[in-house]
């Protein structure tokens, strides 16, 4: 999975590049991706994800095991 955000899904999307004579070139926007390690302590073991920054704030908001359920459902592997 390249530059894809495993917890939302968040993709590349292109727009335009704009110079200061208003020329438009098209570019693309990559999601702000970090991987990180996390400890799973309900199933004792190290989980690696490839997540957005804002992904990394709702791990802390609404909890690790919670985000990785819901994955579990929408048929995501883990």
């Amino acid at each position: 999975m390249a530059r894809v955000c495993q917890v939302t899904g968040r993709k590349p999307v292109t727009g335009h590049k704009i110079s200061f004579s208003n020329k438009k070139a098209k570019r693309r926007f990559l999601p702000n991706l970090q991987t990180k390690r996390f400890f799973l302590a309900e199933e004792d073991r190290w989980v690696t994800l490839k997540l957005t920054a804002d992904s990394i704030r709702t791990i802390n908001k609404r909890g690790l095991y919670n985000v990785v359920k819901q994955m579990r459902e929408e048929g995501q592997a883990i």
